[in-house]
């Protein structure tokens, strides 16, 4: 039988669901895995830590909204996340985590041997969880970290601690996606983020909606874009206090670097999307950003699909 989905979004679950859900995991019939916003207990939560620990066709799994809801859940899930070999793609957006909770995940984050993609947006963060995701973002020539990194909505972050992001993505041989928005990060942080830009090969997509810019960051962006060789193909800036006009002048630029990259490379590039538990702004994004669709129902869906790895990318709307 080939791998299913399971999504439910906003469910109080019963105790034959939890035991459906372990027995998939077990089977090995359940590739994505989705519970956001779930209702259920911490022993229900405990026998799916379990289950998904041996599970090798599980790669998406999205807790978002609460799910990892106490420090002994997060324990829970540390402990399946040491055993599990197989997952991809993790979404906790809306974990009440802050950095002691992720520091009891952070190791078993870090020597996962699949991981590409880490959604902690909203999660109560500060400086000190930021050290420790930069030990996810190794540099040039050391093991693979992730390619996608979603730290939306973290007020508690200082631009110090921006700033120890923004040299580790200058480094990082392997992020490709940096979701920003919706943090306090002003003018400053700004242009510390296109100094990280500027010098990553990597970085394709960079969200900076609702951040606090000003024309001064765009500008600083403009020149980055117009002047310097980049792999950036989108950037996000809605909900700035940023003119239309230089928003369009950035976007026209992008746009003829990506078509250039077309017409030489013979076609779309092969750029992989990993978005789709990650959860939605309240604005809708606009532009080139790549939004994912919200959850299609609050019931329980079993999708067989016989698309193998494809099942993760991102569906065009």
């Amino acid at each position: 039988m080939l791998p299913s989905s399971i999504q439910i979004s906003g469910e109080p679950l019963s105790g034959a669901e939890v035991r459906d859900i372990c027995r998939g995991l077990r089977d090995n019939a359940v590739r994505l895995l989705s519970l956001r916003g779930c209702r259920l207990c911490d022993r229900d939560f405990g026998r799916i830590c379990r289950a998904l620990a041996g599970a090798t066709s599980l790669a998406q799994l999205n807790l978002n909204l609460g799910v990892v809801s106490s420090p002994s859940r997060i324990k829970q899930l540390a402990e399946a996340l040491r055993t599990n070999r197989s997952i991809q793609s993790l979404f906790l957006h809306g974990s009440p985590l802050t950095d002691a909770g992720l520091a009891l995940l952070n190791p078993a984050l870090a020597l996962h041997p699949a991981l590409v993609a880490l959604d902690l947006g909203d999660c109560m963060l500060g400086d000190e969880a930021v050290n420790l995701i930069c030990g996810l973002l190794p540099p040039d020539g050391a093991k693979s970290g992730l390619k996608e990194l979603t730290l939306s909505a973290n007020p508690g972050i200082t631009p110090k601690g921006w700033s120890r992001l923004a040299i580790a993505v200058a480094h990082s041989s392997q992020v490709r996606v940096l979701n920003l928005d919706y943090n306090p990060l002003g003018d400053h942080v700004a242009g510390m983020l296109a100094v990280a830009v500027a010098s990553s090969r990597t970085l394709e997509v960079l969200d900076l909606e609702g951040t606090g810019l000003t024309n001064q960051s765009a500008q600083t962006l403009l020149d980055m874009v117009e002047n310097y060789p980049t792999a950036l193909r989108s950037l996000v800036l809605a909900e700035n206090s940023i003119s239309p006009e230089l928003q369009q002048q950035i976007c026209d630029l992008l746009s003829e670097g990506e078509e250039e990259e077309e017409v030489a490379g013979g076609g779309a590039g092969d750029t992989q999307k990993w978005e789709r538990g990650r959860e939605p702004a309240v604005h809708q994004r606009g532009g080139k950003s790549w939004m994912c669709p919200s959850d299609p129902s609050s019931q329980m869906v079993l999708m067989t699909s016989g698309l193998g790895d494809s099942l993760l990318a991102e569906t065009e709307m």
